[in-house]
């Protein structure tokens, strides 16, 4: 299926939304299920926006129009088009995003830290490390990352659609996708992606069976090493504030907290009228 086009206005809100609010304001998944015609875009005029689908939605309002209800009436044309239980991301955990959820019936459920850290001026580049080669490491690397986060909601359910989606981004650069080869198989990956002058980790994922062996130092080190190489001088990550493994990790490399992310969830319908 070809991806669909996105509205001018959408990017636009999209830009004005991270310059204001210091983080994008939708997800990957959420942007590559628009563009396969997955979610729909339900949206007041050009200020607010919602990508949304039967189980799952995220909405922004443009920070000039912010404090004048439309997030309210965004949320309510959105849930009047979807039954049952339904997901929500607030991305950057603001008070109005917690009290438009206190309104509406919507728990909290997930936590997801952007951590920062300054890319080290050196440090170790370790070896086994190769770029990937999407004609012949795609599968290789769908299976290594089920495996890797098979207990995880989004990541661990990558698709060779979703994949190819993401090499089809702007920012992707299979130099920036590194594979760890031990004993002659792909142990683990460190993948990053690059905008705006910030290396982010966007997956790190080490196979279960060589979990227990450094593996993750040793693919932060090489992200750094990549990061460096680049020119990049901030990096961020975004890690399940529950991960207590991986925070260790990540701190002990000199990432703190940047922003947190919430997920919401509505299993009771919302009482109209209130």
């Amino acid at each position: 299926m070809p991806a669909r086009s996105r509205p001018e206005f959408l990017d636009a809100l999209i830009r004005r939304a991270l310059d204001e609010d210091g983080q994008p304001p939708f997800n990957d998944q959420a942007l590559v299920e628009f563009d396969r015609g997955e979610r729909e875009l339900v949206h007041l005029g050009t200020d607010a926006a919602a990508i949304a689908g039967p189980t799952e939605f995220e909405l922004v309002v443009d920070p000039a129009a912010r404090g004048r209800g439309l997030g309210t009436r965004l949320l309510a044309e959105v849930l009047s088009r979807y039954e049952g239980e339904v997901l929500a991301w607030a991305h950057g955990d603001h008070p109005a995003s917690r009290a438009l959820a206190a309104r509406t019936g919507f728990e909290a459920v997930r936590t997801l830290l952007q951590l920062r850290a300054p890319v080290p001026n050196d440090g170790p580049e370790p070896a086994g490390l190769r770029a990937f080669d999407p004609a012949t490491d795609a599968s290789t690397l769908l299976t290594l990352n089920a495996l890797a986060f098979a207990h995880h909601p989004e990541q661990g359910a990558m698709t060779r659609d979703d994949l190819d989606a993401r090499m089809a981004e702007p920012w992707f650069d299979r130099d920036d996708l590194l594979l760890l080869e031990r004993e002659g198989s792909v142990a683990g990956f460190c993948w990053l992606k690059v905008e705006d002058g910030i290396g982010e980790f966007h997956v790190v994922g080490v196979d279960p069976d060589h979990q227990g062996q450094g593996l993750g130092r040793v693919l932060v080190d090489a992200g750094f090493a990549r990061l460096r190489a680049r020119g990049i001088r901030v990096s961020s990550l975004y890690v399940e504030a529950d991960n207590e493994p991986a925070l260790r990790l990540y701190r002990s490399r000199g990432f703190t907290d940047h922003t947190i992310d919430v997920q919401y969830r509505r299993s009771l319908p919302v009482q109209r009228g209130t």
